[in-house]
């Protein structure tokens, strides 16, 4: 991406707040001339929803799908230190009503709000809370899952004038239509054009 034109690089300038002197290498100007360049062109497209976008009763449809392997769980067990062998050991999980490995919860919750952001909450300021998180079927390696959102409520925030609360239920299901994860959460969510 093309920056600005270089300031005039014999006189001190200062470039947002960096003060590039004249003892300073040209390369050094040029890299904060372009560093800011590129870190405002990074956050100037805004994406995800606005407050004023949600209406109380829409239902968004959350693609693609996502497949949870093996190595997803194992990798996601490791990571936050769950040792249970239900979630890694073949053998060990052969033995139990299961009869197979069990993908971690933790890891099903993650990968469904994973598929909700883009529609939900990608443009939003803070989650507020969660509640009634509800695991009702098993989710296997292997499996599919999908997700959809419900929008609740919405209602002005009373200490941030900015912005929003909006109320959603998210709902997960595997390829067999099977509801192995629901949850409540409370997102803060920034206006459009705030007053």
């Amino acid at each position: 991406m093309a920056g600005p034109n270089p300031p005039d690089l014999i006189c001190p300038d200062i470039l947002d707040g960096y003060r590039v002197t004249t003892t300073r290498s040209v390369a050094l100007k040029r890299y904060f001339i372009m560093a800011n360049t590129t870190a405002k062109a990074r956050y100037a497209h805004q994406s995800g929803r606005h407050f004023e976008d949600f209406t109380v009763g829409d239902i968004y449809h959350h693609l693609p799908g996502r497949t949870i392997s093996q190595h997803d769980n194992a990798w996601f067990t490791l990571l936050t230190m769950n040792t249970h062998p239900l979630h890694f050991d073949e053998e060990y999980a052969a033995g139990t009503e299961f009869g197979r490995p069990l993908v971690a919860s933790p890891l099903t919750v993650a990968i469904i709000v994973g598929m909700s952001v883009s529609d939900v909450s990608e443009a939003a300021i803070a989650n507020l809370g969660w509640k009634e998180i509800k695991l009702p079927a098993p989710v296997f390696p292997g499996d599919t899952l999908y997700a959809n959102t419900e929008v609740l409520d919405k209602r002005e925030s009373r200490s941030r004038p900015n912005a929003g609360i909006v109320s959603v239920l998210t709902r997960g299901i595997n390829q067999d239509d099977t509801e192995v994860c629901v949850f409540e959460r409370q997102i803060l969510i920034p206006k459009r054009n705030p007053a």
